[in-house]
């Protein structure tokens, strides 16, 4: 299937209702005021009938401050999602030496432990995320690995499987012409496409060369050409739902995000910090004084009261009037009554998510060893590993794609293997744990030096575990030579 034609509407209008929806939770996640304030302009109510916060007061009065608050409890869940999975680098393997070492190369150089953490990151917020494998030889002597969200790709699936995807991106522009750049992955071949429109339409398609951002390519495509042939049998993008199923689009191959049914949770969060908030702004100390307390500075300049004056003279004040002397004004702030609140409905939204409370710092805050972590954040660790399940498929897929193009374009010895992944630990054990638990094992005469060092640097490999242990015993002298190897015995 080629490029949209010219005059196309854009985004396709068969999006139309998934781009309203990720633009709502785009804007939980980003936290911008006016992002929120746009989304529900329009929807001003919630489901239990109460005004949103964020439908009101979009413009404030003049002299008047925005006193709404937001507590960026989305950004946080999405961020959690994101550590859980890749906090700890997870560990790509093949059989080959060789390619396990150009493997590794490409992964470390390429930075794809942080491009992974900020896929999942996005996905979480967003549903799902892309990722996608490309190249540019005067960057970079290896392919590259890059996630693209999901409000920027309009995606084609057969049979639950990504079958072709448009991703698409607007261009600098100094004018209200809108500069579009698609980029069409098929099986076997990648196809661009520069357009020059409107806010809702494509309009026309032009040479790359028109567009700084895309002169590039057409070195690469040729002047008149628009697709690069990859040679390969598979897509060189991939989709990794966030989880499944989608409770809005039910059958749908895509993913749900973790705001799924929490916009309401939100709003009502802000509102009751924002309440809060007012609680402390309206009990501050405030002086109630009679008109006779406050100094007259002539006509036309007012009248001020000086509450840090020590001596005053006589006032002229009725003895008997009934308003002479100084109220103080300061009332109670609710603290007990906003905080159960507000920590019920942050676990009300963070277990919808599929989280434990205590991932949030909402349980139990004293110091436990990993096992107890992992047991009281058990919610948490099954929501880690039904993620981890729908990412592992996608992320050996590009890998052996990564493995496939480097071959052709940079190594050509090279034998490919589609790796398997293995998701590093999410909860670190206590240092101080470990070692009381070496220690003990090593008085029963349980453990070996080789043994205690691998459990304290799980990430070695041989090599430096051999020379680990080597230095170790040559320094606590229990390097003790082999007598028949020293000649000492015949």
């Amino acid at each position: 299937m080629p490029l949209p034609d010219n005059g196309a509407a854009w985004p396709p209008p068969s999006l139309g209702r998934l781009y309203r929806e990720l633009r709502a939770d785009d804007a939980w996640y980003s936290g911008d005021r006016r992002r929120l304030a746009d989304i529900y302009q329009y929807t001003e109510q919630r489901h239990d009938g109460r005004r949103r916060l964020w439908a009101r007061h979009r413009h404030p009065q003049p002299g008047r401050h925005d006193t709404r608050l937001h507590i960026p409890l989305p950004a946080d869940i999405a961020t959690t999602s994101a550590d859980l999975l890749f906090s700890e680098p997870p560990t790509f393997t093949v059989g080959d030496p060789a390619t396990q070492a150009r493997l590794n190369e490409i992964t470390e150089a390429d930075g794809i432990a942080n491009t992974l953490l900020e896929a999942a990151e996005v996905g979480a917020a967003l549903g799902g995320v892309f990722l996608r494998v490309t190249w540019d030889t005067a960057l970079a002597p290896r392919p590259l690995l890059t996630a693209v969200h999901a409000d920027a790709a309009d995606p084609e699936f057969r049979w639950g499987q990504l079958s072709a995807v448009t991703f698409w991106r607007e261009l600098a522009s100094g004018s209200d012409t809108v500069w579009r750049h698609l980029e069409r992955h098929e099986v076997g071949r990648v196809l661009h496409g520069l357009y020059e429109g409107t806010v809702d339409s494509l309009g026309t398609r032009v040479p790359l060369t028109e567009h700084p951002d895309t002169a590039p390519l057409a070195d690469a495509l040729g002047v008149e050409g628009d697709s690069i042939e990859t040679g390969l049998d598979q897509l060189t993008a991939a989709y990794v739902p966030n989880i499944r199923p989608n409770r809005r689009y039910r059958g749908s191959p895509l993913g749900r995000s973790d705001y799924q049914s929490a916009h309401d949770l939100f709003d009502a969060l802000d509102e009751t910090w924002s309440s809060w908030l007012r609680d402390i702004r309206l009990a501050r100390a405030r002086l109630i004084v009679p008109d006779g307390y406050l100094r007259d500075h002539g006509p036309g300049r007012g009248a001020s009261f000086d509450d840090d004056r020590e001596i005053w003279q006589a006032l002229n004040i009725p003895p008997n009037d009934g308003v002479g002397g100084i109220t103080l004004s300061q009332f109670a702030i609710r603290v007990a009554e906003h905080q159960q609140t507000a920590d019920a409905i942050m676990r009300q939204a963070v277990q919808l998510a599929g989280y434990s409370a205590q991932s949030f710092g909402l349980g139990d805050s004293t110091a436990t060893t990993a096992t107890e972590v992992t047991a009281r954040e058990r919610r948490s660790m099954i929501t880690r590993d039904k993620k981890s399940r729908y990412w592992s498929p996608a992320l050996a897929d590009m890998l052996f794609v990564m493995l496939r193009l480097d071959q052709s374009l940079y190594t050509p010895g090279l034998t490919p293997e589609r790796p398997t992944i293995a998701f590093g630990d999410s909860v670190s054990e206590d240092p101080q744990t470990v070692a009381q638990t070496l220690n003990l094992l090593q008085q029963a005469q349980a453990v070996s030096t080789d043994t205690k060092v691998r459990a304290l640097h799980p990430d070695w490999d041989d090599d430096a575990v051999r020379a680990e242990v080597d230095r170790i015993l040559a320094e606590t002298g229990a390097a003790v030579p082999d007598p028949m190897q020293a000649g000492l015995m015949p």
